[in-house]
């Protein structure tokens, strides 16, 4: 008996070792380095199983580690943007393996590495995620811009319009490219009701790259920030279509084997949102935009595309009636309108660009371009407006509540006859060249400029009978009366050269960018040079930091607005175009690092930039709504100081969510005294945050809040010196609540499959859920004493959308 269970014991014991045996050989680990054609490691390859999620990436010095599973044969992927993708069969591997790869310089591909918030940044363009665009609420019908302002160092303060400010600089101090191309907005724009649809169609982007500044080289003269637009190549037949209370947008890209073409057309109305506002009356705004983009690859040699574009804004208004209260509560004040009168506005615009592409052997290529942009724009208004300003529940002396008491009665009557055609034309060459470990850009351009205006605009106000200012024994005078006609012609040359070489030693991994750019321009005979340079670090001691650094001299060359130098004598301005004038400067100083950290197995990144920016030869300017207005000279100097902090990561698994706070300063000097600028918002907060229901993907959450310190501002047609008040804050919070009816499988809620669609949401968006009156400007009036009143402008209240998104 002893002996049949020491038997079974041993039989029970080899058992146990050979099933260890069996098992220990089921994965086996496999090592090595990867490196390039020139035997520099590489890092981020992704090295993954074929057709299986099993993946990981080389560090610092291109070192990776995989288990495989062992079976008849494992086929390994190893590829990275920019390089050729190479694949490695292993037969019935065991136990560890060294496996050093090269990959080799791709012919064709010759991009940077693709950045996306997860992943490294190694120069001062943040590549930014699409994905987040899709299902947030916004209520400018902007998209892209309405995902800008919710980064680092960006604000927006006005829901209605898509223009954002960037580190203390205006509207104009933003340039915006798609495909390598300047783009444009309407110049006579006052207001963000007028505003429209902005140029960009997010159905139609592919990449989204942001510079809040430093940027390099390559990107052109202007002093804030570079938003760099891709539009994809669709690969297979795709689109999508949506519809709101705002509006209503449709998409649809094939491809062939050599020709690809991705339409995208959009219908905006933002009738809903606006008579939420205090001024009740017949809102018409009806904005539409077309755009194609089409590529043609007939080999491998030769790249051929086209972009094309018409935008046309209509925005016609028939005031009737405005009651505004504000004050405090021991003052509060109501200021009631009656309008006769209306306003018509139209803003048409033309865009195309053509380009044509060489590639080489070697990974070279050279790219010619050509584009034309013409606007043709009328701004035409008569409304009179017969106003009351009342105290409501005035305190007398005696503590006792008085019936409402009129302070102010008057009239004033706006004039406008405003009309604007602007053409552009460029002409291009740029070449991208990968030698070894340098990547050299550089590019040539030749622009022609043709503006034509006819400006004519008054304002008339009086009170109890008297025209302001009053003149007693002269004649009837107004109070703003503007006269402009001029017809501007001029050339613009530019050029650039700049190099990315990356390195790595005992320190980490560098990269190193650097170039100068130069432009000629034959209005004022003027050139400038702007050298820029940033330094990328990956430290030895812990890979999860990147720090960077950056400098660089940026100008702003005066465009249109810049130049025209307006005089005002006794309420009668004068346009003079200033000869003399010279590009404004911005030399920028940039520390920044990113920190990479797991918290409960998620991934996250904080990210910190410390900057400063000198600034010289400053042309001053008001802001009203989002008109800028310039001093046309350069009178002024200025900096622009602050921190930008951000938080990214996944809140909730799988949801991708960020928080950002700025602190900034700047000011400027005109006349020996220093004064804010209009743009100086000394705090800002931005959230957005999403979240979806545990266990479901179908239910989808996204908030985005913005908490922003009041701007500057002051008497208008007065001088920046008096420009001593604050705006309230700006505090807004929207929240959009999605389902998903059809998941991107095409299986419906019911399990059923659709051969044709990929994804169904339905949506509702409350904007503005706090309902808080934030204030975009103010309206003056004027009483005999010359007491002057400022009546805040509120934008839109609380509101609700309904919307659905259709993807095929």
């Amino acid at each position: 008996m002893k002996i049949i269970m020491r038997l079974r014991a041993l039989t029970a014991l080899i058992y146990f070792f050979c099933t260890l045996g069996i098992f220990a050989q089921q994965t086996a680990k496999v090592s090595g380095i990867i490196t390039d054609e020139n035997g520099t490691p590489l890092e981020i390859v992704n090295v993954h199983i074929d057709k299986e999620l099993i993946g990981t990436t080389s560090d610092l010095r291109g070192r990776y580690s995989i288990n495989v599973p062992s079976r008849d044969s494992v086929v390994m992927v190893f590829s990275m943007l920019g390089y050729q993708t190479r694949k490695k069969t292993l037969f019935n591997p065991r136990g560890e393996i060294t496996l050093d790869v090269t990959l080799p310089s791709s012919e064709y591909e010759l991009g940077e590495v693709t950045i996306t918030e997860s992943r490294r940044q190694t120069s001062t363009t943040a590549q930014l995620d699409m994905q987040s665009i899709r299902l947030m609420p916004d209520a400018s019908g902007g998209g892209v811009e309405a995902f800008i302002a919710t980064q680092a160092g960006v604000s927006a303060s006005n829901e209605l319009s898509s223009q954002y400010n960037v580190r203390g600089g205006s509207f104009d101090e933003n340039i915006v490219y798609v495909n390598g191309v300047e783009v444009y907005r309407p110049l006579l724009i006052r207001s963000g009701q007028q505003e429209g649809l902005s140029f960009i169609n997010p159905d139609m982007v592919e990449a989204i790259g942001f510079s809040a500044g430093g940027y390099e080289a390559r990107y052109g003269d202007k002093m804030s920030s570079v938003l760099d637009i891709t539009y994809k190549k669709p690969e297979k037949f795709e689109g999508s279509a949506s519809a709101s209370l705002l509006g209503a947008t449709a998409y649809i890209g094939f491809a062939t084997k050599h020709f690809s073409m991705a339409n995208g057309i959009r219908y905006k109305t933002s009738r809903y949102l606006l008579g939420s506002m205090d001024t009740k009356g017949e809102y018409s705004p009806n904005f539409i935009d077309y755009q194609t983009y089409l590529n043609w690859a007939p080999n491998t040699h030769w790249d051929i595309g086209f972009i094309g574009n018409f935008s046309q804004n209509e925005y016609n208004f028939v005031p009737q009636r405005r009651t505004t209260k504000f004050g405090t509560l021991a003052a509060t004040r109501e200021f009631e309108v009656f309008f006769e009168g209306q306003e018509k506005d139209l803003f048409r615009t033309y865009f195309g660009t053509f380009n044509i592409t060489r590639h080489f052997a070697k990974a070279h290529e050279i790219t010619f371009q050509f584009s034309a942009f013409k606007t043709k724009e009328e701004e035409k208004y008569d409304i009179q407006g017969e106003y009351w300003l009342s105290d409501l529940d005035e305190t007398t002396d005696e503590g006792m509540i008085s019936e409402d008491e009129t302070v102010g009665v008057g009239t004033y009557l706006e004039h406008a006859r405003n009309y604007l055609t602007a053409e552009v034309m460029s002409y291009s060459l740029n070449g991208n060249h990968q030698i070894k470990k340098n990547q050299i850009r550089w590019g040539a351009e030749f622009k022609r400029e043709h503006i034509n205006e006819r400006l004519r605009e008054w304002e008339m106000r009086d009170s109890a009978g008297y025209s302001l200012p009053h003149n007693i024994s002269g004649p009837l005078t107004l109070i703003y009366n503007l006269t402009s006609k001029n017809d501007i012609k001029s050339n613009r040359i530019s050029g650039y050269v700049q190099d990315m070489y990356k390195f790595s030693n005992s320190m980490g991994l560098f990269t190193l960018i650097g170039g100068i750019r130069g432009s000629y321009w034959n209005w004022n005979k003027e050139f400038i040079f702007s050298p820029r340079v940033s330094l990328a670090l990956i430290p030895a001691f812990n890979e999860n930091f990147t720090l960077r650094a950056a400098t660089g001299i940026y100008y702003q060359a005066p465009f249109y607005k810049e130049f025209r130098d307006t005089t005002v004598v006794d309420g009668n301005a004068e346009v003079v175009l200033n000869k003399n004038i010279k590009s404004q400067r911005s030399i920028h100083f940039v520390l920044a690092s990113d920190y990479k950290f797991r918290v409960m197995d998620r991934p996250f990144k904080f990210t910190t930039e410390v900057y400063y920016k000198k600034l010289d030869n400053l042309v001053p300017y008001n802001v009203d709504n989002v008109r800028v207005s310039y001093y046309g000279k350069n009178m002024a100097s200025g900096y622009a100081t602050g921190i930008d902090m951000k938080l990214f990561g996944e809140f909730v698994p799988g949801a991708d969510s960020w928080v950002s706070l700025s602190i900034m300063k700047t000011q400027e000097k005109i006349n020996g005294q220093w004064i804010p600028r209009p743009t100086d918002q000394r705090f800002n907060v931005s959230v957005y945050f999403t979240d979806y229901f545990p266990g479901s993907n179908r239910w989808r959450m996204n908030l985005k809040a913005s908490f922003a310190d009041g701007l500057p501002f002051g008497p208008p047609h007065s001088g920046r010196e008096s420009h001593v008040f604050r705006m309230p804050s700006y505090r807004r919070v929207d929240i959009g609540m999605s389902y998903r009816l059809l998941n991107n499988e095409g299986k419906d809620h019911y399990g059923r499959v659709s051969r044709h669609l990929k994804n169904v949401w339905l949506g509702i968006d409350v904007f503005n859920l706090l309902d808080i009156n934030n204030t975009n400007s103010y309206y003056w009036i004027t009483d005999v004493y010359n007491q002057q009143y400022a009546i805040p402008n509120y934008l839109t209240s609380r509101q609700i959308n309904g919307r659905i998104l259709i993807e095929f």
